[in-house]
């Protein structure tokens, strides 16, 4: 599974939820994602366009590293 700091899902209705401290993997299948507390979510194919990650940026980096999906 993929680690993000923060990840925001771009659904094909235009709308954006956004989840922090996550690991997720996208596939065929969809969107599988795992909160840090452990609570797992899933978004099927068809709903999702395109996601967006932010990766906290590492010591003495001042840029956040993005990354886009879909």
């Amino acid at each position: 599974m993929l680690r993000a700091d923060e990840l925001i899902v771009v659904h094909h209705d235009d709308t954006l939820t956004r989840f922090t401290d996550v690991r997720y993997t996208l596939s065929r299948r969809g969107l599988r994602l795992v909160l840090a507390g452990g609570e797992e979510i899933a978004f099927a194919h068809h709903d999702v366009l395109t996601t967006h990650t932010r990766l906290a940026a590492g010591p003495g980096d001042r840029r956040a590293a993005y990354a886009v999906a879909g």
